[in-house]
């Protein structure tokens, strides 16, 4: 677990005593990703300004695997100008993925939070390949030329995860900070309630996720 929230998650999901995995790997199978699927990865790839030859991760990593249901818990890295152009693809009117207007609400709400914990050169840059996909970085936080190719890589990867889960045969959750809970009479975000919850506040975090994963 890298991070407190998935660490909180973790222990949420032990004390509830579900049968659950944590840290799962899921290597790709490459049959598996027909015409079609090619089709919305080239074109996301594309509206995000990749360049050259199509980019596939050999290996998923999620947070949790519950039965066929996988958890992902996503920071603010993921929710920006860059996500919302890749959830306009097909692929999510298609598939009907559960968090898809949601993720399209916090990308619209909440950029200003990406910007905070994104410009450091290392993620706005991102790796050699993200610059070899997606062209050389602006300077940080100027969107007016190429902008970002880290984080156009971190939403292209998003896609391929949403993708390749499903033809995979398991069904992705998504959680991120903004999400909200009534507790207490009065909504709290989910990053702010798995700080340090109470145990009440451990049972209820639980059960929400259980009904999630119902739906």
């Amino acid at each position: 677990m890298d991070n407190l929230m998935t660490r909180q998650l973790d222990l949420i999901l032990r004390e509830g005593g579900v049968d659950y995995e944590p840290e799962f790997e899921l290597e790709v199978n490459p049959s598996f990703l027909d015409t079609k699927g090619k089709t919305w990865l080239t074109e996301i790839y594309e509206d995000l300004g990749g360049q050259g030859e199509l980019p596939l991760l050999q290996k998923l990593k999620f947070d949790f695997k519950i039965k066929r249901n996988l958890i992902i818990w996503d920071d603010e890295l993921h929710f920006n100008r860059y996500r919302l152009i890749s959830l306009r693809s097909d692929l999510y009117s298609d598939f009907n993925f559960q968090f898809t207007e949601g993720v399209k609400r916090v990308c619209r709400t909440f950029e200003k939070e990406c910007l905070k914990a994104g410009m450091q050169e290392r993620i706005w840059n991102g790796s050699p390949f993200a610059k070899s996909s997606f062209g050389k970085a602006s300077e940080p936080a100027d969107f007016t030329q190429n902008g970002s190719p880290g984080w156009k890589l971190t939403a292209y990867n998003d896609a391929q995860m949403d993708l390749q889960s499903r033809i995979h045969g398991y069904k992705i959750f998504r959680l991120y900070p903004y999400e909200t809970l009534m507790t207490g009479g009065s909504l709290k975000r989910l990053d702010q309630l798995l700080v340090n919850p109470k145990e009440e506040q451990q049972v209820m975090i639980f059960n929400w996720l259980m009904r999630k994963l119902d739906n």
